[in-house]
């Protein structure tokens, strides 16, 4: 054994040396004594040797993965996800592939499962849908042969019944409790309210956010006793839930912070910034420390006029939100404004959203309206600014998908903006691929010859084909 470790040691130091400076004893290597060549093939001869001199070892059986009942994919579905969407021009319909193929009740055949948990190991956001298709195999692999894709056994595993609330991963229960609320939300509420003190800081937040299915008055003493939790996050998503039941506590607290905060004047209105933000107003959510840069009182107003139910300025002001929303602000409008503008956000009030769309088009804005509405909104918008990149600012925010009329304007649009910014066309002609009616794809493709109408065109086939595999 030494004498093959000295042997060992002679090849290494060659290796790193070189053979000019640190020549090795004559071998019986074809290569000739002392060249680079030489020290690899008595390294490869040396190592072979030793390896066939060990006895093999007793291995220990793995445990067998649990059976998977689901059908896979179709084989064209599966065609389409390996050889456009993960090694072809698709990629960014992965999201997509993944939602309706977890959706369809089936799984990923077996060749799959590496490269697709690979890529949502390294992209958070497609693990949810990621680990339902991988199933109880992903589970095991991840387990027994690759540690990074540990992440699978804090998903939803596909557990039915309350066995997922008393057995299953962290996704397990919440995909439970969130379906419980939509049944039965009293049940839902009392069984957190049972595991609560015994549930980790960020399962609390994550529980407590399942509150927006059913939310109602009911919900308000759980809630109100959550703002004193001692995590922060919990606090604050309760805090948020509250704003949204305009007969709480919090509301009527919130109210008589923020209604001295802003005064009429005519036509007028006076902004008043708090002088402090005490431990009470930081329980019902507002927060004391501004970001770098910004005034303290300019950031407290903001935050007392976004935490104000929306409700106390319509009956202050004996008025309505369309008309409230024109009249000047003296100072700190930017203040009010992106104030309301929160408001309607967290309190998902759409007449105030439609009021203030023309000072902020924002997509979060229009996700606030009802679907018909806010196509009609979006659609007036594009017609009357009629940019591409000015249509990217709106709608790239929007997540749901986009009806005919949306979908035809938009490529209209990209048809008619030929002067713009390339960039900006480049953006929107992804957009509508992305968001388009897949049904639409020869309208789209007839509406111009202009190469992004055309390859927005081309994605909007791929997709109607994937959700026709998928459905």
């Amino acid at each position: 054994m030494s004498g093959e470790r000295d042997e060992w040691e002679e090849l290494v130091s060659a290796a790193l040396l070189g053979t000019d400076r640190r020549p090795l004893p004559p071998g019986d290597g074809t290569a000739g004594p002392g060249t680079a060549e030489e020290v690899l093939e008595r390294a490869a001869v040396h190592t072979v040797r030793t390896r066939a001199g060990r006895r093999l070892g007793r291995g220990v059986p793995l445990p067998r993965a649990a059976a998977d009942p689901r059908p896979p994919v179709s084989p064209r579905a599966a065609e389409l996800l390996a050889e456009h969407i993960l090694d072809g021009g698709h990629g960014a319909r992965l999201p997509e592939w993944l939602e309706l193929a977890a959706a369809s009740g089936r799984r990923l055949p077996p060749h799959l499962l590496p490269p697709v948990l690979d890529r949502a190991e390294r992209e958070p956001w497609l693990r949810e849908h990621a680990a339902v298709l991988a199933g109880p195999r992903g589970r095991w692999l991840a387990e027994h042969v690759e540690p990074r894709w540990a992440f699978l056994r804090q998903e939803a595993t596909g557990v039915a019944g309350e066995d997922a609330w008393r057995y299953g991963t962290a996704g397990d229960r919440r995909r439970f409790l969130r379906g419980l609320r939509g049944r039965d939300p009293e049940a839902a509420r009392r069984l957190l309210a049972a595991a609560w003190p015994r549930e980790a800081p960020g399962d609390r937040a994550a529980f407590i956010q399942t509150f927006e299915t059913g939310l109602s008055d009911d919900d308000e003493p759980f809630l109100e006793a959550a703002l004193d939790d001692r995590h922060r996050e919990v606090r604050q998503k309760a805090a948020d839930l509250l704003l949204r039941l305009p007969r709480s506590r919090l509301a009527a607290r919130m109210a008589e912070r923020g209604a001295p905060c802003l005064s009429r004047d005519g036509n007028r209105l006076v902004a008043v910034p708090p002088r402090e933000c005490d431990e009470a107003a930081q329980r019902d959510g507002v927060r004391a420390v501004p970001p770098r840069g910004t005034e303290p009182r300019a950031w407290w107003l903001r935050q007392m006029i976004a935490r104000t139910p929306l409700s106390v300025w319509t009956r202050k002001f004996h008025a309505t939100p369309e008309e409230i929303v024109r009249w000047r602000i003296a100072d700190h409008r930017g203040e009010v404004v992106m104030g309301w503008v929160r408001a309607a956000m967290m309190q998902r009030d759409p007449d105030w959203a439609l009021a203030l769309f023309p000072l902020e088009p924002m997509a979060e804005l229009l996700a606030i309206l009802p679907p018909r509405r806010r196509d009609a909104v979006a659609v007036a918008f594009l017609q009357a600014n009629g940019a591409a990149e000015k249509a990217v600012d709106v709608l790239g925010g929007l997540t749901s998908g986009w009806s005919r009329r949306l979908t035809l304007a938009v490529a209209e649009i990209l048809a008619r903006d030929v002067h713009g910014p390339p960039w900006g066309h480049a953006r929107l002609a992804r957009l509508l691929g992305a968001r388009g009616d897949p049904d639409l794809h020869e309208q789209v493709r007839r509406v111009s010859t202009a190469r992004p109408v055309q390859e927005a065109a081309d994605v909007l086939r791929f997709r109607g084909e994937m959700r026709k595999e998928l459905s």
